[in-house]
């Protein structure tokens, strides 16, 4: 099974500036980030709202915890969010008209109802092929995270928990390594 592909820096780049391009920029960065910064599946981002990111006073949550019921595994967990991904969060919500309801989802489609998984999927592949990057999915953004953690030498047991895998085997299929990921590597003894 062909696995998605995990952009380069960039190639990153240039499919934030697709991504952030037109009427839906902001919400568009958002969703992408949540997937880059916190490895969130798509349909973790569909379920998302507004009370799960922010707290009572408006600020953005460090943490957010996904239930069981929105899970891939059906176990619920915790996801960290840096301060680079709550910033994105708090842009996107500064572009909205209105402050957004805590139990209103996060994405809105045009048609002003909350994404379902496959829509939010199908639309994530359209940036990819904008972008001009074949073989890049919804997928991608939770591969890159995840490799991109292994890269930065963070504990294997760590990555597999932010991840929400309940197996290490699992989360090594995730890790993406190239050429110049091995010459780095080499360049270290």
């Amino acid at each position: 099974m062909k696995q998605a592909r995990v952009p380069t820096e960039a190639e990153f780049k240039r499919l934030l500036a697709v991504v952030g391009q037109g009427r839906h920029g902001p919400r568009n960065r958002a969703a992408l980030m949540l997937s880059y910064l916190a490895g969130l599946r798509v349909g973790e981002i569909a379920a998302l709202r507004w009370g799960d990111l922010q707290d009572g006073e408006g600020r953005v949550r460090e943490q957010l915890r996904l239930s069981a019921d929105v899970t891939k595994g059906g176990h619920a967990r915790v996801v960290f969010m840096n301060a680079r991904l709550r910033r994105e969060i708090e842009q996107f919500r500064a572009s909205l008209s209105a402050a957004p309801d805590p139990k209103g989802p996060v994405l809105i489609t045009q048609k002003r109802t909350a994404f379902s998984p496959n829509t939010l999927c199908q639309l994530m592949r359209n940036w990819y092929d904008d972008a001009g990057l074949d073989g890049g999915s919804s997928h991608s953004g939770r591969r890159w995270f995840i490799t991109r953690l292994a890269h930065a030498g963070i504990s294997p047991k760590a990555i597999m928990m932010l991840a929400g895998h309940r197996h290490l085997s699992t989360t090594q299929r995730y890790i993406d390594v190239n050429d110049e990921m091995m010459r780095i590597a080499v360049e270290v003894l």
